[in-house]
């Protein structure tokens, strides 16, 4: 179980790190699969073409594994709430780094879109984002390879995500596409920044509104992660007759009420 100290990290800070929250070999044998899947030979850096593939979710057993890790499911109700996230049977999105003198063209500050509007639901880019963060309770990152800090780390701004529900509240319930929030991202460059480092198996709990990026890999070894979401059941609920709040609500209400 999380510690009271990383629940508290969470709420200030906008992420937490689950140290080996599923096994090594998980992780070996999920980036076996990967690799069949880029194309590219693991032996023969000439075949590295692209700075970044992308690969979809899948739900072989390896990724099943990983989803489904204990550690995650208890850290889940503890940061989301019991019965208050969909489950997950795979994970995904893999967006894999190699080692490039070519930009990723990918690599801007943003959060994560959680649901589609009105207009085309097709178009990602045009997905929104509201101040209840409905459709997703947690951005997550699964480390399937070792990442240092050469290796492409996820950059994150640390206590951004405390920044966000203020600007996210004017939008209400119909939110605002992820695009239409540049400036509110560069605001937040003052911010000390983060990077996701860490081993295979390690996982890193975000807020869904921490603002992020990705960077060049400049290492030599290929970086494997895989960044989806955990899906809320229901919008977050920031007014309770209880008082009683999960740590992700009482991060976006402490983002409302303070000035920051």
């Amino acid at each position: 179980m999380l510690t009271d100290t990383q629940v508290d990290a969470f709420i200030t800070d906008g992420f937490v790190k689950v140290d080996q929250a599923f096994p090594r070999e998980v992780a070996d044998a999920g980036r076996a699969f990967l690799w069949r899947e880029t194309g590219c030979d693991p032996d023969d850096p000439a075949t590295w073409t692209q700075p970044v593939i992308r690969l979809n979710g899948y739900g072989d057993e390896p990724f099943r594994q990983a989803a489904t890790a204990p550690a995650l499911l208890e850290a889940f109700d503890q940061l989301v709430g019991p019965d208050r996230w969909v489950p997950r049977k795979g994970i995904g999105t893999f967006p894999i780094r190699f080692p490039s003198s070519q930009a990723p063209g990918d690599d801007g500050w943003h959060i994560d879109a959680s649901f589609p509007g009105d207009d085309d639901p097709t178009d990602y880019f045009r997905w929104r984002i509201n101040v209840r963060s409905k459709g997703r309770a947690l951005l997550m990152l699964f480390l399937f390879s070792d990442i240092t800090a050469a290796d492409a780390p996820t950059r994150i701004r640390v206590g951004s995500h405390l920044r966000l529900p203020k600007v996210l509240s004017p939008y209400g319930e119909s939110g605002v596409p992820m695009p239409d929030l540049l400036d509110a991202y560069a605001a937040t460059a003052d911010l000390p920044q983060a990077e996701a480092t860490g081993r295979a198996g390690d996982v890193y709990l975000c807020h869904p509104f921490l603002v992020h990026a990705a960077q060049p890999h400049r290492g030599r070894t290929p970086r494997f992660l895989a960044q989806p979401p955990l899906e809320l059941r229901e919008p977050c609920v920031l007014e309770r007759s209880d008082g009683v709040y999960s740590p992700l609500e009482q991060s976006i209400r402490l983002g409302l009420t303070e000035a920051r």
